[in-house]
């Protein structure tokens, strides 16, 4: 069955990095393309970063464009967030996603929280 296995989460101060992993497996990775969604506590889920199935397309959320990055690695089944700059309001637990077969299954969610 389709698994997505989210890590990298932590404490980490305002203006400093987390890089989240998200190891997938069951379905054709690398025919698909990957989310990361974020929820913050009382907030619907929204979606940060997209990357196309070969990851020469990628889109943002205007929230973080410039200092997220989303990338892959389809020899790894792996999908990544590479997270700079940080602010409080990034605080949430962020998800990884795919659609496949007309199913979306996400995985169990990473805790990021930023605070001094």
């Amino acid at each position: 069955q389709v698994q997505l296995v989210e890590s990298g989460g932590g404490l980490v101060q305002p203006g400093g990095s987390l890089r989240l992993s998200c190891a997938a497996s069951g379905f054709p990775f690398s025919w698909y393309d990957m989310n990361w969604y974020r929820q913050a506590a009382g907030k619907e889920r929204e979606l940060v970063a997209a990357i196309s199935s070969a990851g020469g397309s990628t889109n943002y959320a205007d929230s973080v464009k410039g200092r997220f990055t989303i990338s892959r690695d389809n020899a790894k089944n792996t999908v990544y967030l590479q997270m700079n700059s940080l602010k409080p309001e990034d605080t949430a637990v962020y998800y990884c996603n795919v659609v496949w077969r007309s199913n979306r299954y996400w995985g169990q969610g990473t805790q990021v929280t930023v605070s001094s």
